[in-house]
């Protein structure tokens, strides 16, 4: 076992995968000789070449196309965004083609896309730097979604990814690089359609993901000196959401509180509280909470922008407020 930083993960799994398999290779803006604005790919155009680790113009709809051509005939690209923000400029090829062509060609074509790269609510980026896309992408056919949020899963998602046949896109926050986790020295991969029970507890289930992880878990050491007992649910799959292992926890608890760092207005919070009401509405004992960011582009004054997303001590109120109902 190693304690290593999430960036490092990330690189690891690059390294491990593009070693095993020559089809699989590296674009996107800076991630050649300057290594990633994130160091991700930091060193890999020394081992690999410039053909594997291939710099592109600023130009995200040209590189996202010829990224979906390769893997029609069978590379295994992944494509880095410098920010996830920037590859709204390619929102045409990632829904029109990379969701779509399996579907159209019949199954003739498959498209194994990695799309990767930093996203979320940063620290005074600005409202294009500060992004949070997963609603953006989260209704497109054909894509599968994942969100990292441990050093740990962050590498045995991208993986899984770089091994699936199909585009799958990898929300790293941008807050989470310079995080250290342990990570086996071994092989290991994490599916790509399943939650990670963080706390089994019996009083109220809370689902989270991305970042919010670690803000549930803050609050969580607090709500435990109070004796409250919380499930804690990281999601990692926001495409498809693994319902099965959210009502499995209802069936303790009957009670839920969804934390998420999207949008509130048709975001992922939005599409479990769909389904849960849609199908499980019995095992509810009480409405469910959503603690989500405001519905405006994140200011990049600092104080305002601390306001813009949720933080423990909201965390903490919501618990309080479900449990003395």
């Amino acid at each position: 076992m190693s304690k290593i930083f999430l960036f490092d993960a990330l690189r690891e799994a690059t390294d491990e995968e593009m070693k095993k398999n020559s089809s699989v290779f590296i674009l996107g803006e800076d991630v050649g000789h300057y290594g990633g604005s994130y160091k991700v790919t930091k060193d890999l155009h020394i081992k690999y070449g410039d053909l594997r680790v291939l710099d592109t113009p600023i130009a995200e709809n040209s590189f996202m196309g010829m990224a979906i051509g390769a893997a029609m005939t069978g590379l295994r690209p992944i494509v880095e965004g410098m920010n996830m923000s920037f590859l709204l400029l390619a929102f045409n090829q990632i829904s029109n083609n990379a969701g779509m062509l399996r579907y159209t060609s019949g199954g003739n074509f498959k498209i194994p896309l990695v799309i990767r790269g930093p996203g979320g609510v940063g620290r005074q980026l600005g409202a294009e730097h500060s992004q949070r896309l997963e609603s953006y992408f989260q209704s497109i056919p054909g894509l599968k979604i994942v969100a990292c949020s441990t050093p740990y899963n962050a590498k045995g998602l991208l993986k899984s990814a770089i091994c699936d046949d199909n585009p799958v896109i990898l929300f790293e926050h941008v807050l989470l690089y310079n995080l250290k986790g342990v990570v086996p020295d071994d092989e290991y991969f994490v599916p790509l359609d399943k939650a990670e029970i963080v706390r089994k507890g019996n009083d109220v289930t809370i689902v989270t993901y991305s970042r919010m992880r670690h803000h549930v878990m803050e609050a969580v050491n607090i709500l435990l000196q109070e004796n409250y007992d919380p499930e804690i649910l990281d999601l990692i799959s926001l495409k498809p959401i693994d319902i099965e292992s959210i009502v499995t926890s209802l069936q303790k608890t009957h009670k839920l509180i969804i934390v998420e760092e999207c949008m509130k207005t048709g975001g992922i919070g939005a599409e479990i509280i769909a389904q849960i009401n849609d199908k499980y509405f019995d095992l509810l004992d009480a409405p469910i909470i959503r603690l989500s960011s405001q519905d405006i582009p994140t200011p990049y004054n600092g104080n305002l922008e601390k306001i813009t997303i949720i933080h423990p001590q909201q965390i903490i109120d919501s618990v309080r407020m479900l449990l003395s109902s």
